[in-house]
Formats: structure tokens, C-alpha cells, sequence
């Protein structure tokens, strides 16, 4: 988890997610306005840190100084987004809150292992924002998935609608919904165990690797729950229905709209 970005995938703007507006509102909406590009997100939360983190000790700079260079231009890249936009990202503000107090607690406690953990410390909290969303009015996956997927959604339905008439739709997003609350605090936990276990210098390397690899797992174990538990087919029914085309371009009635 980084000041910008995060290991979860995009959500909407314009879905109230929990009860509530999404974090990211002010970086992506429907309207047009959209975040940063995602390899210039890498570059600068992921990128830029560990490159200057490996640099300033290489000319003989402390870890701790080197880390905290490193820390602050996510900070920097969210303040310079402000200034730009002139809109507050919450969550950004958030990432920001935190890389400061964990900047002055390592400073203070002369632990270069206490910024280390801090990508630790936001990932829990992201996985505890997915469970706790569960007894919101819609779950975080839901809103997170939406923009990418309601385009796949034929019948002219919308998630809104399929949310309130298919339980089944409903189960889905809440079980995808866990599966990333546990992921996520699972993911915090290997990075937790790391920054206190590893050598200091291996784990900046250790943990801009680990967000590529858990992104990648999690959207493997999370596409094959979903096509184990029917998604798609709620989503393009036609694609079930030998009938939905005449094979001449034009789309045969199904039983189902018949009346």
C-alpha cells in the first residue's frame, strides 16, 4: 500500500460503497477526470523511493535517512496532485497522515525498521476496511469491480439492479469481499514479519516486489472463485443461451423474455 496506489483493483466514483463515497473519488470519476497514469503511480510510490533508498546508502548515506528520502515523495507526488486539482484525496491525505507520524517515530526511536513496517501497517488497515465494508449497505469489491466489469453486463441491466434482484450476485461480492480482507491482512503480515526479520537492506527491494506478486495471486484466486460461482453467466446470460443469435446478427428470444 502506497500513498497513491493501493493492491486492489480500480473502483467507481459513482458507486456509494459501505454507505458511503469512495476513498479515491477525487483521483477517477465517470466524469472524465482520471488519476495518474498507473506506470507513472509505479514510478513514483514504488520506483523513485527504492531507487534513492539504494542510492543514498551506496554513497554511505544511514538507512534510516535513505528511507526516509524515500518515504517522502509519495508524499510530495500527493501534495503536487493537491496543488494541481485543488481536490483532497482522502486517502492520499490518509497515506500521507501516516508516512509523517511513522517518519517522526522512527526519527525519534532511531529505528530505520519502524518505516520499514509501514506499508505493513497500511495494508492491515485496507484489509480491515474490506470486513468491516461487509456491514455496509454494499461491500468495498463491489464498488472496486464495478467500473471494470458493469460494461460486460448485458440485458441492458446495471449492478444496481442485479444487486437488488439476485441474491446470488450478492453472495459473490460479499465472498470477494473477504477473500481481499484476508488477503490484504495477510499480505500485512509478510511484510510486517520481513521489515523485522530481514536485513534492513533487503526488504525496500522485497517489498516493491511483493505488490506485483500479491496483485497477481489475488486476481488468479479471485477470478476462479468467480468463475466457479457463476459470475459471468449473471453477467452475460446470453453467453449460456444457444439461442441468444440467429447467426445471422440478429438475437432469438429466450424463454426468459418471453411475455
Amino acid at each position: 500500500m502506497t500513498s497513491r496506489g493501493s493492491t486492489v483493483p480500480d473502483q467507481p466514483s459513482d458507486d456509494p460503497v459501505g454507505g458511503g463515497e469512495t476513498p479515491r473519488d477525487s483521483h477517477r470519476s465517470d466524469s472524465g477526470s482520471s488519476g495518474p497514469p498507473l506506470l507513472l503511480t509505479v514510478l513514483v510510490d514504488l520506483g523513485i523511493p527504492i531507487g534513492l533508498y539504494y542510492g543514498l546508502t551506496a554513497a554511505g548515506v544511514s538507512d534510516l535517512i535513505a528511507l526516509t528520502a524515500g518515504a517522502v515523495v509519495p508524499g510530495v507526488a500527493t501534495l503536487v496532485g493537491y496543488a494541481r486539482t485543488r481536490r483532497i484525496d482522502a486517502l492520499g491525505v490518509f497515506m500521507t497522515t501516516m508516512l509523517v507520524l511513522s517518519i517522526v517515530v522512527s526519527v525519534v526511536g532511531g529505528s530505520a525498521r519502524l518505516l520499514l513496517v509501514r506499508d505493513g501497517w497500511l495494508t492491515a488497515v485496507a484489509g480491515v476496511g474490506f470486513l468491516v465494508s461487509l456491514r455496509g449497505r454494499r461491500p468495498l469489491a463491489f464498488g472496486f469491480s464495478r467500473r471494470l466489469l458493469e460494461r460486460r453486463t448485458t440485458d441492458d441491466r446495471n449492478w444496481d439492479e442485479l444487486w437488488e434482484e439476485v441474491p446470488g450476485f450478492r453472495r459473490i461480492w460479499r465472498v470477494t469481499t473477504v477473500i481481499w480482507g484476508i488477503g490484504l491482512l495477510v499480505d500485512s503480515g509478510i511484510r510486517t514479519l520481513m521489515a523485522y526479520t530481514l536485513p534492513v537492506h533487503l526488504v525496500p527491494a522485497l517489498n516493491g516486489a511483493q505488490y506485483g506478486v500479491f496483485t497477481l495471486l489475488m486476481l488468479v484466486i479471485v477470478n476462479i472463485y468467480h468463475a466457479r460461482a457463476g459470475l459471468w453467466p449473471i453477467l452475460m446470460p446470453d453467453l449460456d443461451d444457444p439461442m441468444a443469435d440467429d447467426g445471422h446478427g440478429s438475437r432469438a428470444r429466450s424463454g426468459r423474455d418471453v411475455g
